[in-house]
This record gives structure tokens, C-alpha cells and sequence, in this order.
């Protein structure tokens, strides 16, 4: 076995075997290693495989088409690869600078067991939760600027906005709502006991389900992120704390930190959630599905949500002082005459990627528009929405009238 191999496998070991953290309450800041087990254990299989450059007859070159200098090139490409892939795995993972670390509520610890280990529930619920949080965070602001319209500050467009990471494999949905304090970070997110996380937890006893696509009505579906996340990073800015500050945890951790941003003040006011995605939750970064999911869950949200749209496009380029210095020299020192249409050749062209926000909840609100132009199936959907689950029964009745 190589190095990488028995390096792969021993991380793998030491994350499954590794002590739990002591329950403190506050701690120092702490390092912690994230691996995922089966991932490591794969690596591991292609390293032993790197070794002997002989795969069989799928496709592979066989050992003896090859030269010895081919196998030496191919083993020695193999085991970098590997070795690679398994470094950008098992990088240690590092709290936010300056940061301290909470223990978890326990009643918000074994609900978080409970959202982490639902294998039957509708993911997509995540998203659900976090617009209606962050709508909920925009009204607050506008109710109380109503009376103090200074609140607003140099941030008085009230929106969300929702951003898709192909690379780094993240979803960051920010808003430029009421923002939480340091305190309201760490009494909001987990150390706190609310009735709301009693009442769920004793919801699904009664029901003798895992089926926590409720858990918004009981307001505790912020912790539904760990649906789709190995990772989620919240950053809010209070206009009541001088300091923007950041909340961190790790799924499946009994603890969080909690810090001043290390970017320092980039939201002016409001909360940003991003979600460093589970392998099997990569679909969320797909524009047309998000499009889809924000489209249903903004249906009947007052405040604009966008996402933004990731595009590559076809420029000219744009040539720098050497190039045109070298085309002049090259066009003083050429005595040929060229016909116009060789002069007029098609421009460099080279690609640049654009980003642009584009609004999805363009409909007007249900309650914006005639009654007779609302179906019966359009009012259970908003009941649906307004109730924040899905539950059994629809609604029995509603009433729907304007007033001046």
C-alpha cells in the first residue's frame, strides 16, 4: 500500500474513532478535521491501483503495450492525483478568525440529530425555510423604519438576493433585513432553548415520523440547512452592533463559533447564510432548479428575490500597449498593399463570464390582485405557505376583501 493510501485510510479511522467534544459551554478556539469517510476509502483504492499500472482490458492501456517510461509517467501521475484529491479532502478544517466556540443547546443538539439523519425527507424544504426567514427579517426592518426611517441607512432597498458557487460548491442566500447582534447570534443559533424546539421535537413523537418538513412552523427551520450542508456559515450585520460578526458550524458537530467577520463590514445591514453543500445536495447548484424552487417558495413573498445568473460571453479582446506596439511595428515595416476586406478582419475574440441578477417573484401577491381572477387550488397554496407546512388538511374557508 502507498503512502496516500495508508494516509487516506487512517484519516478515515480517526474521524470514525475520534473523541467527542467536551460539553463546555464557551471554549478556545478549536481546529477540527472533516474527511468524508467514503470518499477517503475510494482514494485510498486508487492509490493501491497506482502502484501497478495494469487496469485489465476496460479501456485501460495494458501493462505490456506500455514502455517502461510510460508506466513510470502514468504511476507517477496516478499517485499525484491522488494524493492531491485526498489533501483538498482532508484539509483540516479552521474556525473563523478570533472566533470562540458554544456548545449546542441539548434539546437543539438532538434536534439537530434528527434533522441530519432524515433520510425521507423533501430537502428542498431548506430553501422554503430560509426565504421565508429572511422575508420575515426584511418585514421587521420596514415595520420599524415606518417610525424610524434612519434604520434604513445606506441600505434602504429591502430584497433578497440568492448566489450559486459552482466551484466552491456553495448556495449564499443574503438579505438586507433587521441582521442579528453577536448576542442574538449565539442565543438565536443555538444556545437557547425556545418553546419551538420543544413543541417539534414532542411533533414528532406524537407523529412517530422523521418527517420534519414542518419544522417551519415551529421556527426553528434555519437548522434545516444541514439538510444540504456539510458546512453553514451565517455573517449578519445589526445596525445596534458596530461589528459585523459570523456564526459557523460543522454538520454533525455538538458545537459553533462565533466571531467578528474576518471581511469585516460587507453587508451594510442583514444576514448572509452560505451553505457549503453534501456531495449529494451539488443538484442546488443547477440554475434552472433553483429558478424552479425560488419561483414556488417566493410565490406570495412581498419583498423582490433574485438569483443570480451566471453567464459566458463572447468579447473582443481587449488588446494591451505591447500588442499594439508590435501590430504598428509590423504594419510600418510592411510595404504590401491589402485590399479592405483584409484589413477589416474579424476582431480576437475570448470569453468572459458576466454575472447579473434577475428577479423571479415578478407576479403580483394573491392578496394584490381580484378576487374573481383566484382560483380555489391558488388560495390552499398560499395556505400552505402561510402555515409553513405541508400539512394534512387544506384551508376550510377564507375570505378575500380590499379596503381603502
Amino acid at each position: 500500500m502507498t503512502g496516500a493510501a495508508h494516509f487516506a485510510l487512517h484519516s478515515a479511522f480517526y474521524n470514525n474513532h475520534r473523541p467527542s467534544p467536551s460539553p463546555l459551554i464557551e471554549e478556545q478556539p478549536t481546529t477540527s478535521t472533516m474527511v468524508r469517510y467514503s470518499t477517503a476509502a475510494f482514494l485510498a483504492a486508487i492509490c493501491m491501483l497506482s502502484s501497478n499500472s495494469s487496469f485489465g482490458n476496460v479501456g485501460f492501456a495494458r501493462a505490456a503495450d506500455m514502455t517502461e517510461a510510460e508506466k513510470a509517467a502514468e504511476t507517477a501521475a496516478a499517485n499525484a492525483a491522488a494524493e492531491e484529491m485526498i489533501e483538498q479532502i482532508s484539509t483540516p478544517y479552521a474556525p473563523p478568525e478570533g472566533s470562540s466556540a458554544f456548545a449546542y443547546e441539548a434539546e437543539v443538539n438532538k434536534m439537530l440529530d434528527i434533522v441530519i439523519n432524515s433520510l425521507y425527507t423533501n430537502k428542498d424544504i431548506f430553501l422554503r425555510e430560509l426565504i421565508s426567514n429572511a422575508s420575515d427579517a426584511l418585514d421587521k426592518i420596514r415595520f420599524l423604519s415606518v417610525t424610524k426611517p434612519e434604520l434604513l441607512g445606506d441600505t434602504p432597498n429591502l430584497e433578497v438576493k440568492i448566489e450559486y458557487d459552482p466551484d466552491a460548491k456553495t448556495l449564499t442566500i443574503r438579505d438586507t433585513g433587521l441582521g442579528m447582534t453577536k448576542d442574538d447570534l449565539i442565543k438565536n443559533l443555538g444556545t437557547v432553548a425556545r418553546s419551538g424546539t420543544t413543541n417539534f421535537m414532542k411533533s414528532l413523537k406524537e407523529s412517530e415520523t422523521n418527517d420534519i418538513s414542518q419544522i417551519g412552523m415551529f421556527g426553528v427551520g434555519f437548522y434545516s440547512s444541514f439538510l444540504v450542508a456539510d458546512r453553514v456559515s451565517v455573517a449578519s450585520k445589526h445596525n445596534d452592533d458596530d461589528t459585523q460578526h459570523v456564526w459557523e458550524s460543522l454538520n454533525g458537530e455538538s458545537s459553533f463559533h462565533v466571531g467578528p467577520d474576518p471581511r469585516g463590514n460587507t453587508l451594510g445591514r442583514g444576514t448572509e447564510i452560505t451553505l457549503y453543500l453534501k456531495e449529494d445536495a451539488e443538484e442546488y447548484l443547477s440554475p434552472y432548479k433553483l429558478k424552479e424552487m425560488i419561483g414556488h417558495y417566493s410565490e406570495f413573498v412581498t419583498h423582490p428575490v433574485s438569483l443570480r445568473q451566471i453567464k459566458t460571453i463572447q468579447v473582443p479582446k481587449v488588446k494591451d500597449e505591447f500588442d499594439e506596439e508590435e501590430e504598428e511595428k509590423k504594419e510600418d515595416g510592411d510595404d504590401i498593399e491589402v485590399s479592405e476586406e483584409e484589413e477589416e478582419k474579424e476582431p480576437e475574440m475570448e470569453e468572459v463570464t458576466t454575472y447579473e441578477y434577475e428577479q423571479i417573484n415578478t407576479d403580483p401577491a394573491i392578496w394584490a390582485r381580484d378576487k374573481d381572477d383566484i382560483t380555489d387550488e391558488e388560495y390552499q397554496e398560499f395556505w400552505k405557505v402561510v402555515s409553513k407546512g405541508d400539512s394534512a388538511g387544506g384551508a376550510e374557508d377564507w375570505t378575500h376583501f380590499n379596503a381603502e
